[in-house]
């Protein structure tokens, strides 16, 4: 059942990996006028996240989406809806950009990898929390989320945001295009 979202996501969209290009800039979101990031390479660095570069990460982008997906070590829906996002942002490259950010510190980075690797989506921007107070970096993320995993959240060019949470059905994913 787990990954019946995946599949789906894989049978309703076309799964096309971009195979050949350079790995996406970690330390960068979408600039105007730049392309779109995408998974291009099986690993990737991570990089922290603090309170001074939330305003960076929630700003709205210069066209398309901003999707990021918040999720954490311990849930147990986080890796199905990474994989769903993943499939989804390779079927739709030019339409939004996919940044995955866990609540897990960033001193957990070796299991974070991994189990980014396993989700598929190592080499999209990541981000892992690295303050004392995690539950500030939520509310600055998303005032309007409790902190239940996984979230994703969907920041649209136009400054418009709305956010998900739960395990992603076939008709929230068709929703957030």
């Amino acid at each position: 059942m787990k990954y019946t979202l995946f599949l789906f996501a894989c049978l309703l969209l076309p799964c096309v990996a971009s195979a050949g290009s350079a790995a996406p800039d970690q330390s960068r979101l979408a600039v105007p006028g730049a392309p779109l990031q995408t998974a291009s390479s099986p690993s990737a660095s991570l990089t922290v996240l603090r309170a001074e570069n939330v305003p960076t990460l929630v700003q709205a982008p210069a066209h398309g989406a901003r999707l990021i997906a918040l999720w954490s070590l311990s849930c147990t829906y986080c890796e199905p809806n990474l994989k769903a996002l993943a499939a989804l942002q390779r079927a739709h490259p030019n339409d939004f950009e996919l940044v995955t950010v866990t609540t897990d510190s960033i001193h957990e980075s070796a299991a974070i990898m991994t189990r980014l690797r396993q989700a598929g989506v190592a080499g999209f921007p990541a981000r892992a929390y690295a303050e004392a107070t995690p539950d500030r970096l939520n509310f600055l993320l998303d005032p309007q989320w409790g902190g239940e995993m996984p979230r994703v959240l969907v920041i649209r060019a136009d400054g418009t945001r709305v956010g998900v949470s739960g395990e992603l059905t076939p008709g929230q994913l068709k929703k957030i295009l």
